[in-house]
């Protein structure tokens, strides 16, 4: 199987947050591979993802690598996501839907069937994601690992995931009926106009909540999976309502 004939084939987006080895970039590279994805996006890795170490290490899958693109944040990355899964082995306090690999995998095959661009987000090596990555996904996939070592290496980790997204492409399922999925940006963008208009008002009455506040907001709009319509639709609410006040 070769990379460039994958290029086109709908399939999920992989994103690393932060990688630290390049090593490790183009284990995932060759991981990728496996499974028939072809699309990987880095924010601000360490090191090179061009770098002999990770050419070597992606086992001819450097195709993959060469195409791959650079971002400074995570919200640059997920910009034209509809919907984005963060991986974790620490659920935290986040209200969002928590699913496995197999029903992430489902769940991501039925929004490819609409044209919605999906994305897998990995963090780094040592730490994970944070919670303000962890804020940005509209959902999370956890795998049922044994508790007392329940740690995967990066490649590991792709390869777990997307081994479970290969497998899903020949199960059959009944779609979920999935309108215009919104994407990142136009939710981010609805939410600094909201966040504005809430300052405005002078709803962040303590400023040590101010952050807690912000987001529990996101959370509150990110797992509902909204669509652009329904974006708007917020947008004019809001917007009514700040007229009546002024």
């Amino acid at each position: 199987m070769k990379c460039k004939d994958n290029i086109h084939t709908k399939a999920p987006v992989v994103i690393l947050v932060r990688p630290q080895l390049a090593q490790n970039i183009g284990m995932v590279a060759r991981s990728m591979m496996n499974c028939g994805l072809s699309e990987l996006r880095l924010v601000k890795p360490k090191q090179s993802h061009l770098s002999d170490e990770a050419v070597s290490a992606s086992s001819g899958a450097q195709m993959i690598l060469k195409q791959a693109e650079i971002f400074n944040t995570l919200e640059d990355a997920l910009a034209d996501i509809h919907y984005s899964f963060a991986t974790t082995a620490r659920v935290r306090d986040m209200q969002k839907p928590v699913l496995n690999p197999e029903k992430a995998s489902l769940k991501t095959k039925s929004f490819l069937k609409k044209d919605k661009k999906v994305a897998f987000v990995f963090g780094p090596e040592r730490t994970g994601l944070e919670n303000e990555d962890l804020i940005l996904a509209n959902a999370i996939i956890s795998v049922d690992l044994n508790p007392v070592h329940s740690s995967l290496n990066l490649a590991q980790a792709v390869l777990l995931i997307g081994w479970s997204w290969w497998q899903s492409k020949n199960r059959t399922e009944k779609d979920k009926k999935i309108s215009s999925i919104a994407t990142q940006k136009e939710l981010d963008n609805f939410l600094i106009f909201f966040e504005k208009e809430l300052d405005k008002s002078g709803y962040f009455q303590w400023p040590e909540k101010r952050l807690r506040m912000l987001q529990n907001m996101r959370n509150i709009f990110t797992r509902n999976e909204l669509t652009s319509s329904e974006i708007k639709t917020l947008y004019r609410m809001v917007k009514k309502l700040c007229e009546r006040k002024n």
